[in-house]
């Protein structure tokens, strides 16, 4: 089988997932890792039997590559991504695609002109729920969606915060909740609900004192096709409780996601507790489906690690893409919703109104230009 020699380029926690996933995966040839910690790659590398380098330039010169994973701290992803790009090397980015849409334009644009791949991690889309939930839509069981709902409450301590010396601080890790804990369930609002056109938000820090970013942030939009939605999520309700994505339909039919129970999961330092199961289910003639599914769901997550299975999948889409020189299931530009869906609720509270769809990109000032 043809093989794509792909690199990790950040090793940090998540990184060891992408590593062990890829040495699962039949098409891929992991053969090295770069960080600017000499002491953090050489580890890294001695463990999965692999290069390490120091210097990122060095590694897409002289390592033989045909892609890497992007790992780094969320501000970091666009210089890498872009170097990669203009040595002809394709690209998969761990979520957010960037912290700032100038980034995201930046890091597609390059990527483009240089004719490789860019794709970025959603792995939660490839979840049996939310491909139910997705066909669902698609099929119109419950006719045109004209509601939709993310309800992420979740729990991050001081431990958490203090595992790595970027996070909790603009600079290091490009925003909080927000950009961290919740692209994923955004992610999947956007793809269930389709584009918007307006968003008012607002966000705080509420009992992290310690961090200078948010932990909780609530948002009401208006999709282009006149539907309505809320996002409300925060790293304040301890220990850990749930991650929702419901949507109504005009039909009044529902259907609904759960795709985080229990503790909410943390690459590197927690396994997936709970399997994700769809809770929310009246499409007529479908009601009693929810509870088999259920049954089903839980089996399954019985038999795989989930914490690795998802991320095998669309790393596994990835390399075909490269192979089959075609789009990823999950490109740059679907990443970059995200990206604009967060940066819209920042936006609104800094300027105290709703913000119109789509959104320009900033300036050095974080100003939209």
């Amino acid at each position: 089988m043809e093989k794509v020699n792909i690199g990790i380029i950040g090793c940090g926690k998540v990184a060891h997932l992408h590593a062990a996933a890829l040495k699962k995966l039949p098409q891929a040839n992991l053969t090295a890792a770069m960080s600017r910690s000499p002491e953090k790659v050489q580890s890294f590398a001695e463990t999965y039997g692999i290069e390490a380098y120091t210097d990122i330039d060095e590694l897409l010169a002289k390592a033989g590559l045909d892609a890497v994973i992007i790992c780094t701290p969320h501000p970091a992803h666009a210089e890498p991504t872009i170097k990669a790009a203009r040595a002809g090397i394709h690209i998969l980015v761990e979520k957010p695609l960037a912290a700032t849409l100038t980034d995201c334009d930046a890091m597609i644009k390059v990527a483009d002109e240089a004719g490789v791949k860019i794709g970025v991690i959603s792995q939660r889309r490839l979840f049996e729920p939310v491909q139910r939930v997705k066909q669902a839509i698609d099929a119109g069981k419950i006719g045109q969606p004209v509601l939709g709902s993310v309800h992420m409450l979740g729990w991050r301590d001081e431990a958490y915060y203090t595992s790595d010396p970027w996070r909790g601080s603009w600079r290091g890790e490009g925003g909080g909740v927000l950009v961290n804990q919740a692209p994923h369930q955004l992610d999947l609002l956007q793809w269930f609900m389709g584009p918007v056109d307006e968003l008012f938000g607002y966000w705080d820090n509420l009992n992290h004192p310690y961090i200078e970013v948010d932990d909780t942030a609530v948002a009401v939009i208006r999709f282009k096709n006149g539907a309505l939605g809320n996002i409300l999520v925060s790293n304040s309700q301890r220990p850990g409780i749930f991650g929702k994505v419901h949507v109504h339909g005009q039909s009044g039919a529902s259907v609904g996601v759960q795709t985080d129970s229990g503790a909410m999961f943390i690459a590197g330092m927690s396994e997936i507790a709970e399997p994700p199961i769809n809770d929310l289910w009246t499409v007529p003639g479908e009601e009693e489906l929810l509870h088999r599914w259920q049954e089903e769901d839980r089996a399954l997550f019985d038999r795989i690690n989930a914490t690795e299975y998802y991320h095998e999948l669309q790393l596994q889409d990835f390399l075909q893409a490269v192979l089959e020189d075609r789009e990823p299931m999950i490109t740059g530009d679907e990443g970059r919703k995200t990206v604009e869906l967060f940066t819209a609720v920042y936006r609104s509270q800094r300027m105290n109104r709703s913000v119109k769809f789509p959104l320009k990109p900033e300036n050095r000032l974080g100003e939209p230009v």
